[in-house]
Order: structure tokens, then sequence, then C-alpha cells
């Protein structure tokens, strides 16, 4: 399928270049509220020419496959010591390393300009852009405490408080943030997909005795089109939220949570937040009002007019 290729400045999200260095600073020195990020050799690991020139083309390596490069890490380092992009203790599902210390998600590889999609239907909770955390990300709510967020976007084709059914395009995908820049054009092109239930990381798919969020039970592309669903904000615990919210170590972003006034656009930045900036909170416990059992909901968040399915880049 051919695809217009984002520049490579949207690709990497370098604009605007002064806020994107600050932002880079933080992440190889630290804040105050924030550990600098760790690594070393084994980082080396994770960047493959091969797979990453053909990609960076726009072009599939395999046809009409997704390769998953990194799964989420089932032995992560404790959040207190950085985020680690290191190799020391990993575990993915299947109980193989394909994934690194601080992976949270699952990396979803495809050509640079490929059209992203929502992965169930939902509401778009949050649309930001961080150097040193992904990049530009698009967080997605779909109800019943399950919400996605896909990061190192390009471009973004919606705006916050829209209603988007599955399948329907939402983002460009590019490989944005400093990991991008960092490693081009070593690094592999991809989308970050992380998926939280009930506010917590969560692998969709499943170990031993869990069930697979994926429908079918395994990652297949999103429908071309679907009809549109009924939507429900998520119900907040409103003590748990305040509880939250008043450890919140950071003055600046408890101010800017503070100042969204509907409950729930509240307790969905506040996951996003607490997610990607751990150490920022005193107070990690659960903000819903009741707890939403894992099942099937998820497809890949892209159309099945652009992919067949998913690989795993260990099994290639």
């Amino acid at each position: 399928m051919r695809r217009e290729l984002p520049s490579l400045t949207e690709s990497l999200g370098l604009h605007p270049l002064p806020e994107r260095l600050r932002q880079a600073k933080v992440a190889l020195a630290g804040a105050e509220d924030l550990p600098k990020s760790r690594f070393d050799l084994s980082s080396l690991s994770l960047l493959a020419p091969r797979l990453a020139l053909p990609l960076w083309r726009g072009r599939f390596k395999y046809p009409r496959r997704v390769i998953l490069t990194n799964l989420f890490n089932h032995t992560q380092t404790p959040i207190e010591d950085g985020w680690s992009v290191r190799r020391t203790q990993t575990e993915d599902f299947r109980g193989r390393k394909l994934t690194y210390d601080s992976h949270n998600g699952t990396d979803l590889s495809i050509p640079r300009g490929t059209t992203v999609v929502a992965p169930a239907a939902g509401y778009v909770a949050r649309i930001f852009a961080e150097f040193n955390r992904g990049g530009l990300k698009l967080m997605l709510d779909h109800g019943d405490g399950l919400t996605t967020c896909s990061a190192h976007l390009a471009r973004v084709l919606v705006r916050e408080g829209d209603r988007v059914r599955l399948g329907q395009p939402v983002a460009i995908s590019g490989y944005s943030g400093l990991d991008g820049a960092a490693t081009f054009p070593w690094g592999i092109p991809h989308v970050h997909f992380n998926v939280w239930l009930d506010g917590v990381p969560v692998d969709p798919f499943p170990v031993a005795g869990e069930e697979s969020l994926w429908v079918g039970g395994h990652p297949t592309p999103a429908p071309s089109a679907s009809p549109d669903a009924p939507y429900a904000p998520p119900a907040f615990d409103p003590a748990a939220l305040d509880r939250a919210l008043a450890g919140c170590r950071t003055a600046e972003v408890q101010a800017r949570l503070l100042a969204i006034e509907d409950i729930a656009q509240r307790g969905l930045h506040l996951i996003s937040e607490r997610n990607y900036y751990p150490t920022r909170f005193e107070d990690r416990d659960g903000i819903y009002a009741e707890r939403h059992p894992r099942r099937p909901r998820l497809h890949l968040p892209f159309s099945e007019a652009d992919v067949d399915g998913a690989d795993f880049s260990d099994e290639l």
C-alpha cells in the first residue's frame, strides 16, 4: 500500500526544538522528582539495522506483518531506580527474554507512516508530547477500566474528547521521542502500545491462568469498518482520587490535574501521569470505584486494510 511519509522532523517529534532539548536533558540527567534513565552496553541489543532501515523508508520487512520487537517485562526493575533500557532482568509472558528492564508495554514495529487506528471503541482521553517519555502519545479510554496509550506517533488525527469507533484512524506512526532521535536510523520504528486495566499496566498477552486481552486470543488487525459502540465515562472513587492527588510530589503536575474540573477526565489524566512518572506520586493505589476483570477486547491498533497479523521477532 502506498503511503505518504511524514517528514523526519515530524516522525522524530523534534518541534519545537528548544522544548525537546529541555525534555531530553530530563531523561539523561533526571530531575528532582524523576531519576535519570539508565542504559549500558546491553541496550545496544535493541538496535536492529536489518529490520529498522526498511521500516524507516516506509516499507514492510515482511509483507503486511507487524513485528513484535519488545514485549511486557514481567520482572521489572524497581521504579525508584529510574527508567532502564538495559537488559539485566527480563522475562516476557512466554518465559523468554524479548523485552528490557523497564518495558511496560508492547512494541509493535511497522513502517513509518502507517495509519494507527483505535484498537477498541472508546474516547480520546489525552493527547500529549514528551520527548523524554515516548514522544507524541494518544490515550484512549475504552470503558470498564480499560485504557490504552499509543506512543512514538508522528501525527494525531483526532482531538481530545472525540468518540472513536473500533478501527477508526486516529494517528500516523513515526518514532517520535528521544529513543528514535538517539538511535536513528538503527532504532526500529514502532508504536509503543501501553495497556492499563484499572489504572495499572498489564500485558495484553496472558500468563498462565489469565485471559488474553486480545480478541480471539492473539493480536489481529482491527476491522476496517465497525458500528459505533456505547461509551460510559469511568467511575472513579472520589476519595481515592483525592488521596492520589494529595500525594503528588510535583506541584506543577498536581496543580494541572486539580485544574481539570471533570472528575472522569481528571482521573484519566492521573492514570497517564502515574504510569509514565510513578516516582512523582506517593499513593499508587487504585482509584476506580470497582475492579474490572480481564477479558478479550483489543485488536491491533492497525487496520486489516494495511496488515494481516503480527509475529514475534525472535521467531522470524
